[in-house]
């Protein structure tokens, strides 16, 4: 679907524009989106416009009892400059033969069609942002998109190839060298140019977003930080080379590696700015301790701002009204927050 290429809906708005896709249809995404754009915490922060089914989207609206009126466009439509109202871009794509908490080929496709779009119309300018609900996997994967998740398929279309999973919380950032890679094969990826490519990318990131000096930690592989390689070599042969060459070329303030098992509390306790984590667990594990709920996953890299949720599909109430929208909610208004950060800087510069 081609975006709507009609330039006067390009401008300086009252808030930003945020896009929000509702994830896999048979999981919570539609009840958490429906649920978050009503807060008033997030139409004060932004003008959300819901990538998503209209009429999908009003079955459950009727379910929920969530009465708030919507402003509902046809894919296509010039989005409106300012609506008090949340928007709907109706793709009119899930089909009513789904059935809610199973993998579907047919959801899959609507899945992926909604983060395209979103993505066409955050290129084009009429979107300053997306935030994104859950999607299944397996689901993306049986409608033919071969990628392991959002970040991936983001990054592959917008065209770029550095980028990084970040997790913020109240408490913790937290940056993934590797995301969803076994656990076997994680040492293999813990290579000097791709530590150094990422510290970089954070470096830099970051300072867009308002953090001026951004203190970076890397978190070591092994147990004691390979207790002089006696645990490990990687410390010693990849991550101490590559943090030593960002910090003397670059001036990049950037540290370790430290041992994992307490540099997430030092960070917590506002030691960092944010820690470069080695694989999925060792870095979610602490952020979701610390602030389920409250995480926000932000992409970074992209030629624009993603946000998404700190959870999956949660297949087992999907369609039961008893979903969480807390992490929704906070990433919706981070996503705000982020493109008002980014448009000060920028001004700044």
């Amino acid at each position: 679907m081609a975006a709507n290429t009609d330039t006067s809906s390009i401008a300086v708005r009252a808030k930003p524009r945020v896009g929000v896709t509702i994830g896999d249809p048979a999981g919570i995404g539609p009840e958490i989106t429906l649920k978050a754009v009503a807060e008033e915490e997030v139409l004060t922060a932004c003008s959300p416009v819901i990538i998503g089914d209209a009429q999908y989207l009003s079955h459950w609206a009727r379910v929920f009892n969530l009465n708030r009126g919507f402003y509902c466009l046809n894919a296509g439509d010039p989005i409106p400059l300012n609506s008090d109202a949340p928007i709907i871009y109706n793709l009119n794509n899930v089909p009513g033969s789904i059935e809610m908490g199973r993998e579907q080929v047919e959801c899959g496709r609507a899945a992926a069609q909604f983060i395209e779009v979103a993505t066409d119309l955050c290129l084009s300018g009429h979107l300053d942002a997306i935030t994104t609900a859950p999607i299944n996997k397996k689901s993306l994967y049986l409608a033919g998109y071969h990628f392991p998740g959002h970040t991936e398929f983001l990054a592959h279309l917008a065209q770029t190839d550095e980028f990084a999973m970040t997790f913020i919380s109240p408490m913790l950032r937290v940056a993934l060298l590797t995301t969803h890679v076994p656990l076997a094969d994680v040492s293999s990826y813990v290579k000097k140019p791709e530590i150094e490519k990422l510290i970089r990318l954070i470096h830099r990131e970051l300072t867009v977003y308002g953090i001026d000096h951004p203190r970076i930690a890397v978190a070591a592989l092994n147990p004691h930080g390979g207790e002089g390689t006696l645990f490990g070599f990687e410390e010693a042969s990849e991550m101490l080379p590559a943090i030593e060459s960002c910090r003397e070329q670059d001036g990049i303030d950037v540290s370790g590696p430290h041992s994992g098992d307490t540099i997430f509390v030092r960070a917590a306790r506002g030691e960092f700015d944010i820690v470069i984590s080695c694989y999925h667990d060792q870095g979610l594990i602490p952020v979701k301790c610390l602030s389920f709920g409250e995480a926000v996953n932000v992409t970074l890299g992209l030629p624009f701002i993603r946000t998404s949720v700190d959870h999956g599909t949660a297949f087992d109430i999907a369609g039961q009204g008893r979903a969480d929208h807390s992490s929704m909610v906070a990433a919706i208004k981070l996503a705000a927050e982020l493109f008002n950060r980014k448009t000060r800087t920028q001004k700044a510069d």
